[in-house]
């Protein structure tokens, strides 16, 4: 089947992430996509392989934009600068982005997933703990406390789960911006 013309797999990806910003990650479907363009699904078969692949695709847009946020936010930054810095690009675009914060989230095969700009959000995250001087596997151990605490504080306050009470969600994420650079300045010894 010939390509329907003004399709093509970038323009998908993208209106695949604007759909996942409006719908939710998880109602991004080849068929939704194609009542969109008001096309027939088969016509976006010559650009994408199935819903699977359409998510790929949209999680590793999110991902690179993302990265290229998080490299703007963090030149010239380092130490508790460079931890809020990297901090609220992840909370912002997932608040300006929810679908597409979601997309990055989407479990990538091996492969695909080091062909991505997750690499590069691990070497910017290694970057920045080079400032606190921790040592591996202790530098491991604080990029995964780092993903843990921003996207799960993001993904309780954008569920509301922080909305009915005080203080303000902003108090909390500053102080807890605070106490994270506290326990990176002073990592607890191996045990």
């Amino acid at each position: 089947m010939a390509p329907r013309a003004g399709l093509t797999t970038e323009r998908l990806t993208q209106a695949g992430a604007t759909l996942a910003d409006e719908v939710g990650f998880d109602q991004v479907t080849v068929s939704e996509l194609a009542r969109r363009f008001d096309v027939k699904v088969a016509s976006l078969y010559s650009h994408v392989r199935n819903s699977h692949d359409l998510k790929t695709r949209i999680a590793l847009l999110a991902l690179e934009e993302l990265a290229d946020r998080a490299a703007d936010a963090l030149a010239g930054r380092a130490g508790k600068d460079a931890l809020v810095a990297l901090a609220n690009v992840y909370r912002d675009y997932a608040r300006e982005h929810p679908g597409r914060y979601a997309a990055a989230q989407f479990r990538l095969d091996p492969e695909t997933a080091a062909a991505g700009a997750g690499v590069r959000h691990a070497k910017m995250t290694r970057a920045l703990l080079r400032g606190y001087h921790l040592d591996e596997p202790d530098q491991t151990h604080a990029v995964r406390l780092l993903g843990s605490v921003f996207h799960g504080y993001v993904s309780i306050e954008m569920g509301g789960g922080f909305s009915h009470s005080a203080p303000d969600t902003e108090e909390t994420w500053s102080r807890l911006l605070d106490a994270l650079d506290a326990l990176l300045r002073t990592w607890p010894p191996a045990s």
